[in-house]
Protein backbone atom coordinates (compact mmCIF):
# COMPACT_ATOMS: atom_id res chain seq x y z
CA UNK A 1 0.00 0.00 0.00
CA UNK A 2 2.74 2.61 0.65
CA UNK A 3 4.59 1.33 -2.34
CA UNK A 4 1.70 2.83 -4.75
CA UNK A 5 1.39 6.20 -2.44
CA UNK A 6 5.16 6.69 -3.09
CA UNK A 7 4.63 5.47 -6.28
CA UNK A 8 1.94 7.86 -7.42
CA UNK A 9 3.36 10.87 -5.42
CA UNK A 10 6.13 10.22 -7.56
CA UNK A 11 4.24 9.81 -10.71
CA UNK A 12 2.33 13.30 -9.88
CA UNK A 13 5.41 15.56 -8.94
CA UNK A 14 7.20 14.47 -12.55
CA UNK A 15 3.79 15.84 -13.81
CA UNK A 16 3.83 18.86 -12.22
CA UNK A 17 7.93 19.35 -13.26
CA UNK A 18 6.71 18.97 -16.98
CA UNK A 19 3.80 21.48 -16.67
CA UNK A 20 6.22 24.40 -14.97
CA UNK A 21 7.08 26.24 -18.09
CA UNK A 22 3.00 26.56 -19.05
CA UNK A 23 2.96 29.72 -17.57
CA UNK A 24 6.24 31.08 -18.95
CA UNK A 25 5.52 30.17 -22.47
CA UNK A 26 1.97 31.38 -22.15
CA UNK A 27 3.03 34.87 -21.50
CA UNK A 28 6.13 34.95 -24.15
CA UNK A 29 3.71 34.76 -26.66
CA UNK A 30 1.37 37.16 -28.29
CA UNK A 31 -1.80 35.92 -29.65
CA UNK A 32 -5.19 36.32 -28.43
CA UNK A 33 -6.40 33.52 -25.56
CA UNK A 34 -9.03 31.98 -27.91
CA UNK A 35 -6.38 31.36 -30.97
CA UNK A 36 -3.61 30.19 -28.07
CA UNK A 37 -6.88 27.55 -26.73
CA UNK A 38 -7.41 26.32 -30.57
CA UNK A 39 -3.67 25.49 -31.24
CA UNK A 40 -3.40 24.28 -27.55
CA UNK A 41 -5.85 21.94 -27.98
CA UNK A 42 -5.38 20.72 -31.31
CA UNK A 43 -1.83 20.26 -30.96
CA UNK A 44 -2.19 18.31 -27.20
CA UNK A 45 -5.22 15.96 -29.25
CA UNK A 46 -2.06 15.34 -31.55
CA UNK A 47 0.23 14.57 -28.65
CA UNK A 48 -1.84 12.38 -26.38
CA UNK A 49 -2.65 10.54 -29.46
CA UNK A 50 1.08 9.66 -30.72
CA UNK A 51 1.95 9.00 -26.74
CA UNK A 52 -1.33 6.60 -26.24
CA UNK A 53 -0.59 4.72 -29.66
CA UNK A 54 3.04 4.14 -28.50
CA UNK A 55 1.91 3.03 -25.48
CA UNK A 56 -0.40 0.67 -26.48
CA UNK A 57 -0.21 0.05 -29.98
CA UNK A 58 -2.91 -2.28 -31.42
CA UNK A 59 -4.45 -2.14 -28.06
CA UNK A 60 -5.25 1.75 -27.77
CA UNK A 61 -9.12 0.48 -29.22
CA UNK A 62 -9.62 -1.64 -26.50
CA UNK A 63 -8.32 0.67 -23.99
CA UNK A 64 -10.38 3.41 -24.45
CA UNK A 65 -13.43 1.25 -24.25
CA UNK A 66 -12.81 -0.09 -21.03
CA UNK A 67 -12.39 3.80 -19.95
CA UNK A 68 -16.33 3.50 -20.73
CA UNK A 69 -18.72 6.64 -19.82
CA UNK A 70 -16.30 7.72 -17.54
CA UNK A 71 -13.44 7.91 -19.86
CA UNK A 72 -15.89 10.43 -21.58
CA UNK A 73 -16.26 12.20 -18.37
CA UNK A 74 -12.69 12.80 -18.00
CA UNK A 75 -12.17 13.70 -21.20
CA UNK A 76 -14.89 16.47 -21.10
CA UNK A 77 -13.78 17.75 -17.52
CA UNK A 78 -10.16 18.20 -19.12
CA UNK A 79 -11.49 20.54 -21.76
CA UNK A 80 -13.89 22.15 -19.49
CA UNK A 81 -11.21 23.19 -17.05
CA UNK A 82 -8.78 24.46 -19.94
CA UNK A 83 -11.91 26.23 -20.95
CA UNK A 84 -12.30 27.71 -18.24
CA UNK A 85 -8.68 28.73 -16.74
CA UNK A 86 -8.31 30.42 -19.97
CA UNK A 87 -11.66 32.38 -20.41
CA UNK A 88 -11.18 33.20 -16.12
CA UNK A 89 -7.43 34.82 -16.79
CA UNK A 90 -9.47 36.73 -19.71
CA UNK A 91 -11.78 38.18 -17.78
CA UNK A 92 -10.71 38.83 -14.63
CA UNK A 93 -7.14 39.69 -12.54
CA UNK A 94 -4.74 36.54 -11.95
CA UNK A 95 -4.93 36.62 -8.27
CA UNK A 96 -8.48 35.97 -8.74
CA UNK A 97 -8.31 33.11 -10.88
CA UNK A 98 -4.99 31.54 -8.84
CA UNK A 99 -7.42 32.35 -5.56
CA UNK A 100 -10.20 30.28 -6.50
CA UNK A 101 -8.16 27.35 -8.50
CA UNK A 102 -6.43 27.06 -4.87
CA UNK A 103 -8.94 25.54 -3.83
CA UNK A 104 -9.71 22.26 -6.27
CA UNK A 105 -7.59 20.30 -3.58
CA UNK A 106 -10.26 20.89 -1.25
CA UNK A 107 -12.97 20.63 -3.65
CA UNK A 108 -11.41 17.30 -4.53
CA UNK A 109 -11.68 16.00 -0.93
CA UNK A 110 -15.02 17.18 -0.73
CA UNK A 111 -16.07 15.36 -3.56
CA UNK A 112 -14.55 11.77 -3.06
CA UNK A 113 -15.96 12.41 0.63
CA UNK A 114 -19.44 12.82 -0.58
CA UNK A 115 -19.66 10.34 -3.52
CA UNK A 116 -16.72 7.57 -2.91
CA UNK A 117 -16.98 7.80 1.00
CA UNK A 118 -13.07 8.09 0.71
CA UNK A 119 -11.54 10.07 3.33
CA UNK A 120 -8.67 11.53 4.05
CA UNK A 121 -6.08 11.29 7.20
CA UNK A 122 -5.46 14.26 9.21
CA UNK A 123 -1.90 14.81 7.68
CA UNK A 124 -2.87 15.11 4.72
CA UNK A 125 -5.86 18.02 5.40
CA UNK A 126 -3.40 19.50 7.45
CA UNK A 127 -1.22 19.89 4.23
CA UNK A 128 -3.82 20.61 1.76
CA UNK A 129 -4.72 23.71 4.47
CA UNK A 130 -1.61 24.99 4.51
CA UNK A 131 -0.43 24.68 1.09
CA UNK A 132 -4.15 26.41 0.06
CA UNK A 133 -3.16 29.02 2.75
CA UNK A 134 0.31 29.61 1.26
CA UNK A 135 -1.06 29.62 -2.67
CA UNK A 136 -3.63 32.36 -1.79
CA UNK A 137 -0.77 34.85 0.05
CA UNK A 138 1.10 34.29 -3.62
CA UNK A 139 -2.04 35.22 -5.32
CA UNK A 140 -3.12 38.22 -3.04
CA UNK A 141 -0.54 40.47 -4.38
CA UNK A 142 -2.26 40.36 -7.57
CA UNK A 143 -5.89 40.69 -6.35
CA UNK A 144 -8.50 42.76 -7.82
CA UNK A 145 -11.86 43.53 -8.94
CA UNK A 146 -13.03 41.34 -12.17
CA UNK A 147 -15.32 40.57 -14.18
CA UNK A 148 -18.31 37.95 -12.74
CA UNK A 149 -18.35 35.80 -15.77
CA UNK A 150 -14.20 35.69 -14.93
CA UNK A 151 -14.66 34.61 -11.50
CA UNK A 152 -17.50 31.90 -11.96
CA UNK A 153 -15.08 30.48 -15.21
CA UNK A 154 -12.28 30.28 -12.45
CA UNK A 155 -14.65 28.44 -9.97
CA UNK A 156 -15.92 25.75 -13.05
CA UNK A 157 -12.05 24.85 -13.75
CA UNK A 158 -11.48 24.62 -10.52
CA UNK A 159 -14.58 22.11 -9.94
CA UNK A 160 -13.49 20.17 -13.13
CA UNK A 161 -10.19 19.57 -12.25
CA UNK A 162 -11.42 18.18 -9.18
CA UNK A 163 -13.79 16.23 -10.91
CA UNK A 164 -11.86 14.61 -13.51
CA UNK A 165 -9.46 13.26 -10.78
CA UNK A 166 -12.08 12.01 -8.51
CA UNK A 167 -13.64 9.99 -11.47
CA UNK A 168 -10.14 8.62 -12.84
CA UNK A 169 -9.49 7.31 -9.05
CA UNK A 170 -13.01 5.90 -9.29
CA UNK A 171 -11.63 3.30 -11.80
CA UNK A 172 -7.60 2.58 -11.39
CA UNK A 173 -7.99 -0.04 -13.22
CA UNK A 174 -8.83 1.99 -16.30
CA UNK A 175 -5.99 4.47 -17.78
CA UNK A 176 -8.37 7.80 -18.34
CA UNK A 177 -5.04 9.55 -19.87
CA UNK A 178 -6.14 7.78 -22.92
CA UNK A 179 -9.06 10.03 -23.36
CA UNK A 180 -7.63 13.09 -23.26
CA UNK A 181 -7.08 14.04 -26.65
CA UNK A 182 -11.15 13.50 -26.79
CA UNK A 183 -11.18 16.66 -24.34
CA UNK A 184 -8.56 18.35 -26.32
CA UNK A 185 -10.03 18.10 -29.77
CA UNK A 186 -13.12 19.18 -28.49
CA UNK A 187 -11.72 22.47 -26.73
CA UNK A 188 -9.86 23.01 -30.37
CA UNK A 189 -13.36 22.88 -31.87
CA UNK A 190 -14.95 25.17 -29.60
CA UNK A 191 -11.96 27.20 -30.21
CA UNK A 192 -12.34 27.24 -33.72
CA UNK A 193 -16.24 28.17 -33.59
CA UNK A 194 -14.88 30.94 -31.98
CA UNK A 195 -12.74 31.98 -34.47
CA UNK A 196 -9.27 30.92 -32.97
CA UNK A 197 -8.35 29.01 -36.08
CA UNK A 198 -5.55 31.65 -37.22
CA UNK A 199 -2.26 31.16 -38.22
CA UNK A 200 0.66 31.78 -36.12
CA UNK A 201 4.42 33.91 -36.65
CA UNK A 202 6.77 31.41 -36.59
CA UNK A 203 7.79 32.58 -32.69
CA UNK A 204 4.41 32.34 -31.55
CA UNK A 205 4.38 28.98 -33.43
CA UNK A 206 7.93 27.91 -31.82
CA UNK A 207 6.99 28.79 -28.27
CA UNK A 208 3.72 26.99 -28.74
CA UNK A 209 4.54 24.07 -30.53
CA UNK A 210 7.38 23.45 -27.78
CA UNK A 211 4.50 23.93 -25.07
CA UNK A 212 1.89 21.53 -26.78
CA UNK A 213 4.06 19.32 -28.06
CA UNK A 214 6.30 18.27 -25.55
CA UNK A 215 5.95 19.57 -22.23
CA UNK A 216 1.96 19.54 -21.68
CA UNK A 217 1.51 16.16 -23.42
CA UNK A 218 3.81 14.57 -20.97
CA UNK A 219 2.52 17.00 -18.02
CA UNK A 220 -1.13 15.87 -18.38
CA UNK A 221 -0.56 12.14 -18.67
CA UNK A 222 1.05 11.83 -15.79
CA UNK A 223 -1.08 14.26 -13.62
CA UNK A 224 -4.32 12.08 -15.10
CA UNK A 225 -2.33 8.36 -14.40
CA UNK A 226 -1.46 10.10 -10.46
CA UNK A 227 -5.71 9.05 -9.40
CA UNK A 228 -4.68 5.47 -9.92
CA UNK A 229 -2.40 5.60 -7.04
CA UNK A 230 -3.07 8.03 -4.67
CA UNK A 231 -6.60 9.84 -3.75
CA UNK A 232 -7.60 13.11 -6.32
CA UNK A 233 -6.92 15.63 -3.42
CA UNK A 234 -3.19 15.16 -2.97
CA UNK A 235 -2.59 14.73 -6.65
CA UNK A 236 -4.50 18.41 -7.15
CA UNK A 237 -2.48 19.38 -4.19
CA UNK A 238 0.67 18.73 -5.93
CA UNK A 239 -0.29 20.65 -8.47
CA UNK A 240 0.22 23.71 -6.01
CA UNK A 241 4.09 23.11 -6.76
CA UNK A 242 3.34 24.62 -10.55
CA UNK A 243 2.05 27.64 -8.82
CA UNK A 244 5.69 28.47 -7.39
CA UNK A 245 8.16 26.95 -9.50
CA UNK A 246 6.11 28.40 -12.81
CA UNK A 247 6.58 32.09 -10.97
CA UNK A 248 10.37 31.29 -10.06
CA UNK A 249 10.41 30.57 -14.04
CA UNK A 250 8.87 33.55 -15.03
CA UNK A 251 10.97 36.00 -12.38
CA UNK A 252 13.72 34.19 -14.08
CA UNK A 253 13.08 34.57 -17.60
CA UNK A 254 11.14 37.91 -18.41
CA UNK A 255 12.43 39.67 -14.66
CA UNK A 256 8.74 39.78 -13.46
CA UNK A 257 10.06 40.11 -9.61
CA UNK A 258 7.16 38.59 -7.20
CA UNK A 259 5.82 40.86 -4.71
CA UNK A 260 6.97 40.05 -0.63
CA UNK A 261 3.74 38.15 0.18
CA UNK A 262 4.15 35.67 -2.74
CA UNK A 263 7.18 34.66 -1.54
CA UNK A 264 6.22 33.96 1.50
CA UNK A 265 3.66 31.87 0.02
CA UNK A 266 6.14 30.22 -2.06
CA UNK A 267 8.19 29.03 0.82
CA UNK A 268 4.59 27.86 3.01
CA UNK A 269 3.66 25.83 -0.18
CA UNK A 270 7.04 24.45 -1.01
CA UNK A 271 8.38 23.57 2.74
CA UNK A 272 4.42 21.76 3.09
CA UNK A 273 4.93 19.70 0.30
CA UNK A 274 8.61 19.37 0.67
CA UNK A 275 7.88 17.74 4.60
CA UNK A 276 4.47 15.95 3.08
CA UNK A 277 6.99 13.77 0.60
CA UNK A 278 9.83 13.22 2.96
CA UNK A 279 6.84 12.22 5.88
CA UNK A 280 5.99 9.93 2.88
CA UNK A 281 8.97 8.37 2.37
CA UNK A 282 10.03 7.98 6.25
CA UNK A 283 6.74 5.87 6.61
CA UNK A 284 7.61 3.92 3.45
CA UNK A 285 10.97 2.87 4.56
CA UNK A 286 9.25 2.14 8.22
CA UNK A 287 7.02 -0.25 6.01
CA UNK A 288 9.48 -1.79 4.26
CA UNK A 289 11.78 -2.41 7.08
CA UNK A 290 8.92 -4.27 9.10
CA UNK A 291 8.24 -6.40 6.36
CA UNK A 292 11.47 -7.52 6.03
Amino acid sequence: MQTTRIKGLTIAALGVLFIVPDALLVKITSVEPVVFLFWRGLLLAISFLVISWLRYRSRLTTEIRRCGRKGLFCAGAFAISTLGFVVGMKNTAAGNVLVILNTAPVIAALIAWLVWKETLPWRTWAVILVCVTGATFMAIGEWGKGDPLGLMMAGVAATALASNLNVARSRPDCDMSVMLMFGALALAIVAAVMGGAQALSPRDGFFIALLCLVFLPMACILIQIGPRYIPAAEVSLMLLLETVLGSFLVWLFLNEVPPNLSLIGGVIVFSALATHGWIEVRRYRKARVSVE
